[in-house]
């Protein structure tokens, strides 16, 4: 891999991170590499600034933070194929990046630079909120999105989930969401929302709402009602290619908001829509990790009972 010009990217309340990024900035200038240093948090976005001022994309991004930091990155790079590589320092659980003691020494550029690594290819989602109203879209036809737009109003990327719930303060946050798949109407959820979740987010909102796991290395899209007042209203797992169209329904006061990966998108209206499927592009995670254990990493992420972290397998 190519290091001429690198974007390292620190959650921005973190002090850890914000260390750990001068060090890399240095170790990566040292080898003669153009170093660009930015922080990103919940009030911070980096990523218009520092695409619109850019002469050319960077060869890799490093990310110091946590998961939320790695999402982030993941919404903007992703549609240029920009190579993330996530490191976790500040974060929490950290289902996304490596530990922070790759850091130590500065072995891991020269494994860069000798292509000792795999690029893991995760599935995202593109989100389209469809304003038009009955006549407009009766004339014009399917709302189409444009190729590799930045994210705004309109268009939305995720690589673990959108959701849409109530967007009211004053009552119970309750909502009737209409659900279409592939052009066929499945079901009217009522309830606290609704998440459409790809496999890397189905550890994520969607498992704490019931949803299945679904290995990353499936391209599947998870659909799970919130709080869902009818026992009817379950989880369902369906192909890539599906195009699902989530209509609010009711009066004007029914506003539903639209989350990706835990940040805000835009609030829709009754008699508008958002049309959610398969993004074009991945997002590019780079594993240094020699032997990688998807099923490794949830034992010692979520705590199970007989954790490899806590006992010894069984000699079965």
């Amino acid at each position: 891999m190519r290091l001429d010009l690198v974007w390292v990217i620190y959650r921005a309340d973190s002090q850890p991170a914000q260390r750990e990024a001068r060090q890399c900035a240095k170790e990566l200038k040292a080898l003669g590499s153009t170093v660009v240093t930015a922080m990103s948090g919940a009030r911070i976005n980096p990523f218009p600034g520092l695409l619109a001022v850019a002469e050319s994309l960077p060869d890799l991004a490093v990310v110091l933070g946590g998961d939320g930091t790695v999402l982030g990155a993941a919404r903007h790079l992703a549609v240029h194929d920009i190579p993330i590589l996530s490191i976790n320092v500040g974060g929490h659980l950290g289902f996304l990046t490596h530990d922070r003691r790759v850091l130590k020494g500065d072995e891991i550029w020269e494994r860069l630079s000798l292509d000792q690594y795999a690029i893991e290819r995760r599935m995202m989602l593109e989100a389209i909120v469809d304003r038009r109203t009955a006549e407009e879209r009766a004339d014009s036809g399917p709302f189409l999105s444009a190729l590799d737009l930045e994210d705004d109003d309109l268009h939305h990327w995720a690589l673990n989930d959108f959701y849409l719930r109530a967007y009211r303060d004053e009552v119970s946050p309750t909502c009737t969401l209409e659900l279409e798949i592939d052009g066929e109407v499945v079901d009217q959820v009522r309830g606290d929302g609704l998440i459409l979740a790809t496999p890397t987010g189905s550890t994520g909102y969607a498992m704490a709402a019931g949803g299945p796991i679904l290995h990353p290395g499936i391209d599947a899209m998870v659909i799970t009602p919130i709080c869902p007042m009818s026992l009817s209203s379950r989880t369902v797992v369906v192909p890539p290619r599906s195009r699902l169209v989530i209509w609010p329904l009711g009066d004007a006061g029914h506003q539903v908001k639209l989350w990706k990966d835990g940040a805000g998108g835009t609030v829709l209206e009754p008699g508008e829509c958002c049309v959610v499927q398969q993004a074009r592009h991945h997002a590019l995670m780079l594993q240094l990790n020699q032997s990688p254990s998807y099923y490794r990493t949830l034992s010692q992420k979520l705590h199970w009972a007989g954790s490899l972290t806590a006992a010894q397998p069984s000699v079965n």
